[in-house]
This record gives C-alpha cells, structure tokens and sequence, in this order.
C-alpha cells in the first residue's frame, strides 16, 4: 500500500555556536518527513552530514524521489534505499505510522520492554580551556559529560580545564577523527588519570589501519567509521565500542539489528546523535536501553526544539510520549 509523504527543510537555531574539530555551527538543518495514510499519520527527522557527502537538498531529493517511485513499506525502503539520512527519516516516519495505525507503542509492535529513561552525555563543543572550563563548571551537575577535542597541543590543557570546572562528572571525549596512534598512545594514560573513560574515533576513518591490534589502555569508539552492519567486520580487532547513530544506519530498524550483532561480535555499544530536535531523538531511545553510554543531547543543544519534546531530568532523556514519535 503507498502513502502519501511531505518532506520539509526546517531550521533550528543552536544555542550559541557548536564548535568541533572539523568546523562550526549555529543553525542544525534537519529534513522531517510526515507519512499520510488515511487518518494516520507518522513522522520521523534526519540530518544530512556533510562529512559523508549529504545537504538538505540531496536528502529531501532523495526522500521525494523514492515516494515518488511508488514505495510504500518499511520493508521494501531497506531493502531499495542505502542507509543515511534519508533512509532514517523515512524509516523512523514509517514506523510512528505503524504504531498509530496499531494503536501501539513502538516497542510493543519490536516486543521490546518498554523503555526507561537513560542517562545521556551533554556535550562541551571545542573551544579555549577557559571558555570549556567555564562551560563545565556551568554543566557540573551533569552525571557525564563528552568533550570534543581537536588533536592540537590544547587538548589535555582542555580536559585538565574541563576537570576542574565538573571534577564530579564522568566524562568522554570525542577526537572526531584528529589523532594519530602516537598522540593516542602519548595522551591515554594521562586521560586515564583524569577520569575519561572512552575515546570516540581518535584516527581518520579510512586510516584507522594501526589501531588494529595496537594496545588500547583507554576505551575506543568507532564513530565516523561505523554505519551499519555492512561495516561492523571492520572494526573488530580495532575498536572496543561502536557509536550506533540512526542517521547513519539509515533508521531505526538497522539501528536495533546493528546493536544485535555489535553485542554478538564482543562490540560494546553507544548510541549517539547529530544535532537535531526531539522528533529525531525519540526513536534512538529505544536503541539505548542498557547502552554503555548514550549521548542523545541534540535537543538540550538548541535554542528551541518541538513541542512537545523528550523529557530531560535527572533521570536521563527519557522516552517520547505518544504525541511526538512512536
């Protein structure tokens, strides 16, 4: 059965400028997708990442292209559509439509357990050690906070910085592809010292040859290298842990299957997020139950996100409620 889709390009202002290795921001652009059928509908978000060749116009072209062709199942969109954004909105969108048509949660169609809330990481982007400092003192509450590093000289001026602002909190950091092996080799023990408890993508993904069976004192993640289960064989024997993020599974059905053979494979597993809204949170909590750490703090970066949106307390990001996803 085909359904009718809307695609729309929407704007969300962040609060203040987003800064990582590979640049900065002020606005997350994301693509929603509302799927119509009959008096049911359902919506998913992506974000098109320019780090794997994807802006808004291509991704909404994509999404309008397949509708288009007539497509109407989650199931025939993975098997025609290559994972990415567009695949995630669609397929997230699709799967709030089968729960509405249901009258069902989503995890009750997956026979999961219904989900609880989990603790997320807040993220300090890139900046001086004075600024991160200041900004981890204001965030020193939070449980766990990710730092986002740059491979220069200031990273452990960063960390030492970040350390005393929240000597509290947990924290990992996110290299974002910045490091060699020599750096990670020199820095991990110190990072050890200071309480990190995991390192996100130190190398480049296509150079990340020399972690395989180098020492690995502090915990790595695979991020930029890790997409769906097509890629997992690489990563074993290089990587500790995989950063499963729907956009880049392509949605939430091969973001569950993913989690499945990462924890089969000996693979711990996160579950991380682009800077979007709630919408595009929502169906990752359901990937997150029990992950080593959750980072799905795309919503508490904004300047303002949906209404209603995800629940954000001590407790963690907790489930979406009915009215937004799922």
């Amino acid at each position: 059965m085909s359904v009718r889709g809307i695609v729309r390009r929407e704007l969300f202002p962040i609060a203040g400028v987003f800064t990582i290795s590979r640049g900065s921001r002020t606005v997350a652009e994301v693509v929603s997708v509302e799927l119509i059928d009959g008096a049911h509908r359902g919506n998913g978000e992506c974000v098109p990442y320019a780090r794997y060749g994807e802006t808004q116009e291509g991704v909404i072209e994509e999404i309008e292209r397949w509708l288009a062709s007539g497509g109407g199942t989650r199931e025939a969109l993975n098997a025609e559509m290559k994972p990415g954004a567009a695949r995630n909105a669609l397929d997230c969108a699709f799967w709030d439509l089968e729960a509405k048509r249901a009258g069902k949660r989503v995890w009750e169609l997956l026979g999961l357990a219904a989900p609880g809330p989990e603790i997320t990481a807040y993220t300090l982007s890139l900046a001086s050690p004075e600024e991160m400092e200041a900004k981890a003192r204001e965030n020193a509450h939070r449980p766990l906070l990710k730092i986002k590093l740059g491979g220069g000289e200031e990273d452990l001026l960063r960390l030492r910085a970040v350390r005393r602002g929240a000597p509290g909190a947990a924290i990992i950091v996110d290299a974002n592809e910045g490091w060699t092996l020599d750096l990670y080799a020199e820095i991990a023990p110190l990072l050890l010292e200071l309480g990190v408890a995991m390192v996100e993508q130190p190398l480049p993904a296509g150079e990340d040859a020399p972690l395989l069976g180098a020492d690995r004192p502090l915990t790595v993640c695979a991020d930029e290298a890790a997409h769906d289960r097509a890629s997992l064989e690489g990563l074993i024997g290089k990587y500790d842990m995989v950063n499963i993020k729907l956009d880049k599974t392509g949605g939430l059905t091969e973001a569950l299957e993913l989690r499945n053979a990462a924890a089969a494979a000996g693979l711990k597993v996160m579950v991380g997020c682009m800077i979007g809204s709630s919408l595009g949170m929502a169906p990752a909590t359901l990937v997150a139950q029990g992950a080593a750490f959750t980072d799905l703090d795309g919503p508490l970066l904004l300047a303002r996100d949906r209404r209603p949106g995800l629940l954000y307390d001590a407790q963690g990001v907790h489930p979406p409620a009915p009215e937004l996803w799922g």
